[in-house]
């Protein structure tokens, strides 16, 4: 469904993506984990041109960019096909929960707007946020503006989501709550990339982990033989840090 070659990305004389070589089959949930500056959040903002990356081809369905001779038209497609969850919501401040999920269904996926405020209020519902829809960023937590970002997201019935530590900007209480709401999005074979820190999550939700490390892959497979037999002593000096960390 989606393959990725030789994605590089440089910023100054700081290589931070280093060919990277990525394939997601329809349905896949892949959980990237490593170190922070290791070139995690890169990966997802080259993938949808976020950040435009210096040499590799992306192939999203029948589509195919060619970073170096990309148009305007092609990145706009690519979009269209991604949906992006940020660490830190990118809500509009001014705008409600409903008009936060409508705005890019009317302006990129140009749907009248009675079709798209009754998808984000279906949404809402699914997001536990029904009550919610006429309230402000301002008046949300930190977990129901999380909430109305993968709502957002899952409301574009994209191809791939891409989830860029959705936690890390989150209060501890909240965690949970967004936690969740990603389990039901993975139960229903949604295409997900998804940089976390959540070790355990990982575990539970993905289809393979992969270890980056220094701008590459460094080792990837099923949660189990990653988290239980990692292969490479990076990966394990990592693991054991973390687990250290989390005690």
């Amino acid at each position: 469904m989606i393959t990725v070659r030789g994605l590089t990305k440089r910023f100054g004389s700081t290589t931070v993506l280093d060919g990277i070589d990525l394939d997601i089959g329809e349905g896949e949930r892949i959980v990237v984990i490593g170190p922070s500056g290791t070139g995690k959040s890169t990966l997802l903002r080259c993938l949808n041109f976020l950040d435009h990356p210096n040499a590799g081809i992306i192939r999203v369905g029948d589509l195919e960019v060619n970073s170096a001779s990309a148009t305007k038209a092609q990145i706009l497609a690519l979009r269209r096909k991604t949906a992006f969850v940020f660490q830190n919501y990118a809500l509009f401040a001014n705008r409600t929960a409903r008009q936060n999920i409508t705005e890019a269904l009317t302006v990129v996926q140009k749907l009248p707007r009675a079709e798209a405020e009754a998808r984000a209020d279906a949404i809402l519902r699914e997001t536990g946020l029904a009550d919610k829809a006429d309230a402000y960023p301002a008046a949300l937590s930190g977990g129901q503006q999380q909430r109305v970002g993968i709502g957002r997201a899952m409301a574009l019935n994209a191809e791939l989501m891409l989830f860029d530590e959705p936690t890390s900007s989150l209060d501890p209480e909240w965690v949970g709550e967004v936690l969740e709401l990603m389990r039901r999005v993975a139960a229903r074979r949604q295409t997900m990339l998804i940089v976390t820190h959540e070790m355990q999550f990982a575990r539970e939700i993905a289809d393979r982990v992969i270890f980056m490390d220094g701008g590459r892959f460094v080792e990837q497979g099923p949660p189990d033989q990653i988290f239980q037999s990692p292969q490479d002593a990076r990966t394990r000096d990592f693991l054991r840090r973390v687990s250290t960390d989390a005690t």
